[in-house]
């Protein structure tokens, strides 16, 4: 069956002050119905850039998608004009941005903008529309719904802005919804009631989600499958288990290893060692050579980083010279 989603060799270009520079080059994945699949990075990764570019959303000019395809249900979207983007756009793809402080219009109240999702992709009337932002509020756990519609964004808290933008991104049941860092400046105890929610989003309508976070944690506790970026490319990709178990990049091993251990010895200890952390930071893009963007800050790198890793291994995929891929046990056990 093929995939609902599939990006294949996407590149995107930016014309900047430095010349043409590649923001993603060569990214692929796919996504199943009711799937979750997580892609993490640090910033600057290009992980936001290919939820916009899956939405039609790079902004032209400066950007561009350069090569590549994107294939939603089969039908190709590079290159599709902006009129069908926009009747796909919250209709059969949804996306919940990173900061709904400055993603929600200031001067509306919550529950007009929830509704005008609704007005765009479906024939009903306004009052129906009302009706409906209003359920979807109770839907998101957002306390007294009606009285809560008629409020500004900046009259709740930043939970309660998360749930809005989250209303209004399964306002119209899309097929794909993309959560770019849906938890970011959230507390913990909010965090936990963000996935909680988007589990119970994809039990009830099926939807497949696209996860986009920093946090290895995160991914553990909501993706079924991972793809890590660095420096506008795949670096990694399978099953969260068999990565978060055996990851096979340096990368991954650092952003795995910059969890804190909930280790109650180390806890109780008078000094417990330090947390972990990935020396550096991610190059500029304007700046990379033609080796592996990541040798710099390795400790494994050695003579053939100079040259660009290729992404193999079959279902478990690492982009690293220095990866060596496990065995994997044959049909006879041997």
């Amino acid at each position: 069956m093929a995939a609902l989603l599939e990006v294949t060799d996407l590149k995107v270009e930016f014309s900047t002050r430095y010349g043409d520079v590649t923001a993603l080059d060569g990214v692929s994945f796919s996504l199943d119905e009711g799937e979750t699949l997580g892609v993490v990075g640090e910033s600057g990764c290009g992980k936001s850039i290919t939820a916009l570019a899956v939405m039609g959303l790079i902004p032209a000019p400066p950007g561009r998608i350069s090569a590549g395809s994107i294939r939603f249900q089969g039908e190709e979207l590079v290159g599709a004009r902006e009129g069908r983007l926009r009747r796909l756009r919250g209709r059969d793809i949804g996306m919940i941005f990173q900061e709904p402080m400055t993603s929600l219009n200031p001067v509306f109240r919550v529950g007009d903008q929830i509704a005008e999702a609704i007005l765009l992709h479906q024939d009903v009337s306004r009052t129906e529309a009302a009706k409906r932002a209003i359920e979807l509020m109770k839907t998101v756990g957002i306390p007294e719904p009606a009285s809560r519609a008629r409020a500004y964004p900046h009259e709740l808290s930043g939970g309660m802005r998360q749930r809005v933008m989250i209303a209004m991104a399964i306002s119209c049941r899309p097929k794909v919804l993309i959560a770019d860092e849906p938890t970011t400046a959230l507390d913990v105890t909010v965090q936990a009631q963000i996935f909680d929610l988007m589990r119970q989003i994809q039990e009830d309508y099926g939807v497949a989600i696209i996860m986009i976070t920093h946090d290895m944690g995160a991914i553990a506790e909501m993706a079924d499958r991972v793809a890590v970026m660095y420096a506008g490319r795949m670096i990694e990709e399978g099953r969260a288990d068999a990565i978060l178990d055996h990851a096979g990049h340096p990368y991954t091993q650092g952003l795995i290893a910059c969890i804190p251990a909930l280790d109650p010895e180390v806890a109780a200890a008078d000094r417990p060692p330090p947390l972990a952390e990935i020396p550096g930071i991610v190059p500029p893009l304007h700046l990379l050579g033609k080796g592996c963007a990541f040798a710099a800050r390795c400790d494994r790198a050695f003579a053939a980083c100079t040259d660009m890793p290729a992404l193999k291994g079959g279902p478990h995929a690492v982009a690293c010279h220095a990866h060596e891929p496990q065995q994997q046990p044959t049909a006879g056990g041997a």
